[in-house]
């Protein structure tokens, strides 16, 4: 059973989640021949104040 674990900074719409899920299931399928139905995803959903880049968080980021 693949069980793949996904962090994401929060703000993505429930439909572009729907797209990755499917996308790493069907990769992973692919990939290591396995059964859709044994394939787990988890997506971790982290607050942009808790994600950092060089020790400067997402949310003090200059975009």
């Amino acid at each position: 059973m693949p069980l793949v674990q996904v962090s994401l900074l929060k703000g993505r719409t429930a439909q572009q989640k729907r797209n990755l899920l499917k996308a790493i299931t069907d990769a992973v399928v692919e990939a290591v021949n396995a059964k859709p139905a044994s394939v787990r995803v988890i997506i971790n959903e982290i607050d942009s104040e808790h994600w950092s880049v060089a020790g400067v968080p997402f949310s003090e980021r200059d975009v």
